[in-house]
C-alpha cells in the first residue's frame, strides 16, 4: 500500500518537473524583416519595433522567456520563402512575425498553409490579395493593408487640396498597385483624374527618364515610393529645379524617408498623405510610445519618431503576446486554441484601436497628413484628421467592392 502510494506520489513529482521544465523551456519567435535592398531602413525600424515591445513585456510571453530569432530579407517573395523555411525547418519555431513588403506576404500566405501548426502575425508588408484573396487559417495581420491606408486620401486633395487632375509614379509590385488602388477609389468617386501611371523596378537608380515624362498639366504627382528608391527620386528631382506638388504614398512621406540625410526631401514640405501613424498625433497613448521608442535606442540608432513598419511590428508582438498569454502559452495542440484567441484578439494600440475582420484581417485607424518642417529643421507628418474603423473594403458593400477587381498597373481605371 505504502509502496503505490509511494509510486504515485513519485510520478506526480515526475510530472510536475516535466511541466516546470517545459515552463521555462525559451519560446522562439522567428521576425522576418527586409534588411537589404530599398527597404532596409524599414526593415531595421520594424525589428526595433519588436525588441521594444519584447522589452517592455521582461522579454517573457506567457510568462516564458522569448529568444527573438531574425532573419533577413530583400522585399522578394523567394527571399521571404528562404526565410521562412529557415525559421521553419532548422529553428524549429512555431511562431513568426513578418513579413514587410507586400509581394512578400503573398507568398507567406501561400506558404503559411502548408505549415498549419505555424503561426503567422503579419509585420507590415500591405498588399490587398494576402488576406483579401484565399487568406490562409494560420496568417493574420494587425495592421491596416495598403489601400485602407489610403482611406479619405483621394476625396482630401480633390476638395481640400483642388488636384483635380494627377499622374502616379510608384514601384512595379504589389504594394503600390494597393496604395495607388486605394487612392483612386476614392479621388475619382470624388472627380479626380489620374493621367499617366509610370511604374518603375524596385530598387531603380536611375528616375531621369521618368521624371522627364511627367506631364506638365497636371497638379500633382503621386508618389508610390519607399526607402532608397524615394530617396533617389527626391535627390535627382531636385537636381531638375522641377516643382511639381506631390502627393504622398504611405511610406513616401514615412520617417524612413523624412530622416534620411541630404535637403532634397524638403521638397515633400506640404505633402499631404495618409498612413497608419501620424508623427504629431497628440493622442496620450501615441506620444507614450513615441517617448518609449526614443528612450529604448540612441538617437543615431533611430529615427525622431517611430516609423509606420516599427509600429506595425509593434503591434504584432503584442497582439501575439494578449493572445498567448489568454492560453497560458500553450501551443501543444498546433496552436489551435491560440489561433482562436488570436482571431478574437483586440488591441488599443498605440495607432488607436484594431480588431481583425473574418479573414483575420485589421480593422484599424487611418491617419490624414501633410509633411511639415519643425523648428529644428526635422520633417514630420502633422495630423489633420483621422479616418476611424476602416476595413478591408473601404466601406464599401463587399459585392461592389469585388466588382472593381484587384489592383493592378491599371485598375482601377480614373477618367473624367
Amino acid at each position: 500500500m505504502h509502496k503505490v502510494i509511494r509510486t504515485a506520489l513519485a510520478a506526480c513529482c515526475l510530472v510536475a518537473a516535466t511541466g516546470a521544465s517545459e515552463a521555462q523551456e525559451k519560446l522562439k519567435v522567428g521576425v522576418m524583416a527586409t534588411l537589404s535592398g530599398a527597404l532596409t531602413s524599414g526593415g531595421e525600424d520594424g525589428v526595433r519595433g519588436v525588441q521594444l515591445a519584447a522589452k517592455q513585456a521582461g522579454n517573457k510571453m506567457a510568462g516564458r522567456d522569448v529568444e527573438l530569432i531574425v532573419v533577413a530579407t530583400d522585399a522578394s517573395p523567394d527571399s521571404a520563402l528562404r526565410a521562412a523555411r529557415k525559421l521553419v525547418e532548422q529553428d524549429k519555431v512555431q511562431l513568426i512575425i513578418g513579413p514587410l513588403s507586400g509581394s512578400e506576404g503573398i507568398a507567406m500566405r501561400d506558404y503559411s498553409k502548408t505549415v498549419p501548426n505555424v503561426t503567422f502575425v503579419n509585420g507590415s508588408s500591405g498588399a490587398l490579395e494576402t488576406t483579401f484573396v484565399n487568406p490562409s487559417p494560420n496568417f493574420f495581420r494587425f495592421n491596416s493593408d495598403g489601400a485602407q491606408w489610403m482611406a479619405g486620401l483621394g476625396e482630401y486633395v480633390f476638395k481640400d487640396k483642388g488636384y483635380k487632375k494627377v499622374a502616379v509614379i510608384g514601384e512595379d509590385y504589389s504594394f503600390p498597385y494597393t496604395q495607388v488602388f486605394g487612392f483612386a477609389l476614392g479621388y475619382c468617386r470624388a472627380g479626380g483624374e489620374i493621367v499617366q501611371r509610370q511604374w518603375v523596378p524596385l530598387g531603380t537608380k536611375d528616375f531621369g527618364s521618368v521624371i522627364a515624362n511627367i506631364p506638365d498639366d497636371v497638379d500633382a504627382v503621386f508618389l508610390g515610393l519607399g526607402g532608397g528608391d524615394a530617396v533617389n527620386f527626391l535627390n535627382q528631382y531636385s537636381q531638375t529645379g522641377g516643382k511639381s506638388k506631390f502627393i504622398g504614398g504611405s511610406i513616401m512621406v514615412d520617417q524612413t524617408v523624412l530622416s534620411s540625410r541630404g535637403a532634397a526631401k524638403r521638397l515633400l514640405a506640404g505633402t499631404p498623405s495618409s498612413g497608419a501613424v501620424a508623427d504629431s498625433w497628440d493622442d496620450p497613448r501615441w506620444k507614450e510610445f513615441v517617448k518609449a521608442y526614443q528612450d529604448a535606442f540612441p538617437a543615431d540608432k533611430r529615427f525622431a519618431s517611430p516609423s509606420l513598419f516599427a509600429t506595425n511590428y509593434y503591434n504584432a508582438y503584442n497582439a501575439m503576446a494578449k493572445a498567448l498569454d489568454k492560453v497560458k502559452g500553450d501551443l501543444s495542440d498546433g496552436g489551435a486554441k491560440f489561433r482562436a484567441e488570436l482571431a478574437k484578439t483586440e488591441l488599443d494600440a498605440p495607432n488607436g484601436k484594431i480588431k481583425l475582420d473574418d479573414n483575420r484581417q485589421a480593422i484599424a485607424t487611418t491617419f490624414i497628413t501633410e509633411v511639415a518642417e519643425l523648428p529644428n529643421g526635422d520633417l514630420t507628418n502633422k495630423f489633420v484628421k483621422t479616418v476611424p474603423n476602416v476595413n478591408q473594403t473601404l466601406g464599401l458593400p463587399l459585392a461592389e467592392f469585388k466588382a472593381v477587381g484587384l489592383p493592378s498597373r491599371t485598375n482601377p481605371e480614373c477618367k473624367r
